[in-house]
């Protein structure tokens, strides 16, 4: 990349200055938030939600029905390549605009006209999708304490307990966010070194301990079809989303830019840094999967309910795959954290606009000396992350239901900024991290994957369609769609786009702050 140069009221002001809070009130707003993250803390974040020990064996069933290992291995590479290209046009945003709102703030600057409407699409998209990542998080996470349980006292969970097992792990993670922000900002740290270490333990322990493994012919081109289509090209398009749920949530770091020092700077390489830290040790991971894979057991272990475990059951035997299920449910716990804070973070600026209910009380910080937390929107957005489970008590379709709102509600939301970037085309102001001339390149490349990848979401992915295995992502992106139409509808809205809350004297404040 080459460099070129290119407050709510009734809320008390946080006391430390410099360019980052100038740069803040250029943009309109007061910092009333806690700027204490350095810029490998808002690495970390990104890294954390996306969780690559988590996201691969998590999601690993998948792919194992649609496309088989060489589906895997090819197509987590080539989603990692074209999601860099995604992360490269929303860095470039941030840099110029290094606000807690991210996309929703940014379509609103980028749009020529009717910016309000793309950012109030964007927004609440990007908060149903952080929503539905907090859900599908934490869902994951009980679903491997069940494995967990399930191996040691040989006890299957009812779908009553996983339930309580979640709410727990929730309240944990909304305690962390809104009462202790230093633990927190601390386990996002210790999340990265938990996902390096804990996927080289995966990975040496795949590749040396068994005594059996796949030859490369099966690991690296193998293609596996179950799901009852015939079209070879339709099969992979529904395993390639395999990598795609792994790829969400690296938006973390400009959702936390309020809060991070050098902002600027620090944002885009905490998204860029993450995203391709992800690629290079998934791919890896991956690879030792698929070579964990032995072709005589390779059916049991893709309709095994957790498919991970079965395999590390098979290669380690009882007392090694609950070593390694301990590693993944570890890097899931973490991730929830994370994105905990990114979607109390995005709520915290949504309502600051005045864009969703309730915005007064949402808006909110709690905390002095600069300390200020968004208690309130973490508890609305834990709140409603334990409702969305609720259907998982009696249908089994509930967490591939909730995978596909934090999905889909998070690409789209990441292409309304991009698309409307690259609209703009030579009369985009960068900041000064940039993509120079080849900015409108990658954003238009960027866009072309969004729209095909969220396409793909939509897509049924097992065949014949019956009510327990219909993929509910369009009926999820309907009531997205519906609640944001109504509520943009409603009499009593007062979103107008992104407010200029700064005042002239508080302005000239911040400019001496500088000097």
């Amino acid at each position: 990349m080459r460099s070129k140069t290119g407050a709510v009221p009734g809320q008390r002001r946080a006391t430390t200055g410099g360019a980052d809070d100038a740069r803040l009130a250029e943009l309109g707003y007061n910092r009333v938030l806690w700027r204490r993250m350095s810029g490998f803390a808002n690495f970390a974040i990104s890294a954390s939600i996306m969780a690559v020990v988590a996201g691969v064996a998590n999601s690993i069933q998948l792919p194992m029905n649609a496309g088989g290992p060489r589906l895997m291995v090819f197509g987590w590479a080539g989603v990692g390549a074209m999601v860099m290209l995604v992360v490269l046009s929303m860095a470039e945003i941030a840099s110029a605009y290094p606000v807690a709102g991210a996309g929703y703030y940014w379509a609103d600057k980028l749009a020529r006209k009717h910016g309000n409407f793309y950012s109030g699409l964007a927004g609440w998209l990007n908060f149903f999708g952080l929503l539905g990542g907090v859900a599908a998080t934490d869902m994951a996470v009980t679903s491997f304490i069940g494995a967990l349980v399930a191996l040691q006292w040989n006890d299957t969970l009812t779908p009553a307990q996983l339930y309580v097992v979640y709410a727990a792990v929730l309240a944990i993670h909304a305690w962390l966010n809104a009462c202790a922000p230093r633990t927190t900002d601390l386990l996002h740290k210790i999340s990265v070194w938990w996902l390096v270490l804990g996927s080289a333990a995966i990975i040496v322990t795949l590749f040396t301990v068994p005594h059996q493994h796949a030859n490369a012919t099966f690991a690296l081109t193998r293609f596996v079809n179950s799901t009852g289509f015939h079209s070879g090209l339709y099969v992979s398009a529904i395993g390639l989303l395999f990598a795609a749920w792994t790829f969400t949530g690296f938006d973390a770091s400009a959702h936390t830019g309020e809060e991070t020092e050098n902002a600027q700077w620090s944002v885009p390489r905490g998204m860029v840094r993450a995203v391709a830290f992800t690629w290079i040790l998934g791919l890896i991971l991956t690879i030792a999967f698929t070579f964990s894979m032995i072709p005589d057991r390779y059916a049991s272990e893709a309709a095994a309910p957790v498919a991970a475990a079965q395999i590390f059951l098979d290669q380690l035997g009882p007392t090694g795959a609950k070593l390694l299920l301990l590693v993944v449910t570890g890097a899931i716990f973490f991730c929830g954290i994370a994105n905990v804070t990114a979607a109390s973070r995005q709520t915290f600026a949504f309502s600051r606009d005045g864009a969703m209910p309730f915005s007064t009380w949402l808006r909110t910080v709690k905390g002095a000396d600069g300390k200020g937390i968004p208690r309130n929107a973490v508890w609305l957005v834990c709140t409603l992350a334990l409702l969305l489970a609720l259907p998982s008590l009696w249908n089994s379709w509930a967490f591939p239901a909730v995978v596909s709102i934090n999905v889909i509600g998070l690409f789209t939301s990441y292409g309304i900024p991009i698309a409307l970037r690259l609209r703009l085309g030579r009369d985009f102001t960068p900041g000064p991290w940039n993509l120079g001339r080849k900015g409108p390149w990658i954003a238009g490349a960027a866009t072309v994957w969004i729209a095909a990848s969220c396409t793909a979401f939509l897509l049924p992915q097992t065949r014949p369609i019956t009510i327990h295995n219909f993929n509910y992502a369009p009926v999820a992106l309907a009531v997205v769609l519906l609640i944001a139409g109504g509520w943009w509808a409603s009499p009593s809205r007062k979103y107008d786009g992104a407010r200029n809350e700064i005042t002239a004297r508080q302005m000239a404040k911040a400019m001496e702050d500088i000097a």
